[in-house]
């Protein structure tokens, strides 16, 4: 994916002028459509349980995510640009 373009420079920066849970709630829901905002919190929820070696069977079926989409996490939590790893490490840290 090009990162390096106007648009998609603008929406790292607006992402990065959020200032509270609150706001990023605001902001998510008015970017995203319900549907979007459920596949990305499911999403990081099988990235969370494959960092805690849970089964894909156990991932799928809490989830409701297919095998092919917890295989896809599981690849870019090993071999990704690492966004999954730095912020599981964080929410460790604040827990």
């Amino acid at each position: 994916m090009q990162w390096n373009t106007e648009d998609k420079r603008a929406l790292l920066q607006a992402f990065m002028c959020v200032r509270s849970v609150d706001e990023l709630r605001r902001f998510l829901r008015d970017l995203c459509t319900e549907g979007e905002i459920e596949e990305f919190a499911k999403r990081f929820s099988a990235a969370k349980m494959l960092q805690q070696k849970v089964p894909y069977s156990s991932i799928e079926r809490q989830t409701g995510l297919s095998s092919t989409t917890v295989a896809r996490v599981a690849r870019w939590l090993q071999k990704g640009a690492g966004g999954y790893r730095l912020v599981l490490g964080r929410l460790k840290k604040t827990l």
